[in-house]
């Protein structure tokens, strides 16, 4: 669905050079800090920005190749845009019925209704987490068979971000085909939604994994000072050194758990990935 190689884009303090591969029906998550590269690639995958080099297909063509009916095939939610403050969702529907043929006009009032956003009420009434829904809802409106979603959950309450993935989930359950690039640096609202992680960090992919492979074989040892010293750290990825004790990430869980029956091991989140290999050592 989408393949870029070695994607490079220059800023003035500002370099990004990646490499990932999205299957069909699959969700891919990107995560990382405030300014590691997500918005960039995904521009570049929507043919907002032109690289400096390397190569972008989506459904094995150019963005800046794309036809009024491939762009048909793609819904996008970005953060930094949407529609003007003053429209209504009236409004709203009229402008992707005029652009859109798969449009479901029926479908998107219901779920309009479903998640209490009001038709007559201006956008600029809304609250952060109606303005939220309101993106992804338009984004899957037609029926897309790629979506690109940039923080789409960013700055919502528990709630609202459970009811953005719960539409999301839905979306993929309509058709197998269907694939999904979502960023984020709220890493624990995709753990039960993606297939694999990409982090990125300083515009370069630290890490590829399948959600499960992160979610089963990583594993956080808690050790203090004298026990690191005699750890095989071989699999440890990334630690981090407390005052009296070390916090180590380690991809091999079981070795440890196998070899070192009285450390303390836990299960990893991807949250503790991010913390340990962008905050910690190694």
């Amino acid at each position: 669905m989408i393949k870029i190689k070695d994607l490079q884009k220059k800023y003035n303090d500002f370099e990004l050079n990646v490499s990932l591969e999205i299957p069909e029906g699959t969700v891919t998550g990107l995560i990382g800090k405030n300014g590691a590269g997500k918005s960039t690639t995904i521009k570049s995958v929507l043919g907002l920005i032109k690289p400096d080099a390397g190569e972008v297909l989506v459904m094995d063509k150019n963005p800046k190749e794309f036809t009024a009916t491939d762009k048909e095939m793609i819904g996008a939610a970005l953060s930094d845009s949407g529609f003007s403050m003053v429209l209504t969702i009236k409004d709203v529907i009229a402008i992707l019925r005029a652009f859109y043929k798969n449009f479901d006009e029926n479908e998107f009032c219901r779920l309009c209704k479903e998640q209490e956003l009001p038709l007559d009420k201006p956008i600029k009434e809304f609250s952060s987490g109606m303005k939220a829904k309101l993106r992804v809802l338009t984004a899957i409106s037609h029926k897309a068979k790629l979506l690109v979603l940039d923080e789409p959950t960013a700055g919502l309450d528990v709630l609202a971000r459970n009811q953005v993935l719960d539409m999301l989930r839905n979306y993929m359950a309509e058709d197998d085909s269907r694939s999904i690039l979502i960023s984020s640096h709220i890493s624990s609202d995709l753990e039960g939604l993606c297939d694999d992680i990409y982090m990125i960090n300083k515009g370069k992919i630290l890490l590829h994994e399948d959600t499960d492979t992160i979610l089963g074989k990583y594993g956080i040892l808690k050790v203090s000072e004298d026990v690191y010293k005699t750890l095989d750290r071989q699999y440890l990825l990334a630690e981090k050194k407390d005052q009296f004790s070390y916090t180590c990430l380690t991809n091999e869980k079981q070795f440890y758990l196998d070899n070192y029956p009285n450390v303390v091991i836990e299960n990893s989140s991807i949250d503790d990935m991010i913390v340990l290999m962008l905050g910690g050592e190694r």
